[in-house]
């Protein structure tokens, strides 16, 4: 990888790749850079980085294949941002805030394509 990192999180792609998001070198350094891992060839690549650092956030694959990371941690804020990835394109773009701002929560996508995020 090109950063070290932990608090972060990893995401299987449809393409089997894998995209790790922001995360943490050594708090109160957080990241906003992602990085893919292409297992088929053991190969490391940046994408795009991440409109916010954070730590302790979601990363959640959503049915069109775009991965959506929520929430999160960052210079002593809870964060109630969302953003949207784009493996086509490797962009990162805000979508709309949660309600309430959480860190260390859960998010699960549901059947009908909503993503439930809980706890925090």
């Amino acid at each position: 990888m090109s950063d070290a990192r932990y608090l972060h999180t990893a995401s299987v792609l449809s393409n089997g790749k894998v995209l790790v998001t922001a995360g943490s070198y050594g708090l109160p350094t957080n990241l906003n850079s992602a990085e893919l891992y292409d297992p088929s060839t053991g190969t490391w690549t940046n994408t795009g980085s991440m409109n916010n650092a954070r730590v302790s956030h979601t990363g959640s694959v959503l049915s069109n294949g775009k991965v959506l990371v929520t929430g999160g941690y960052s210079n002593g804020i809870n964060l109630n941002s969302a953003e949207l990835y784009d493996p086509s394109t490797g962009i990162w773009t805000s979508t709309g805030n949660m309600t309430i701002a959480r860190n260390s929560h859960t998010a699960s996508v549901l059947s009908n394509g909503k993503v439930l995020v809980t706890g925090g």
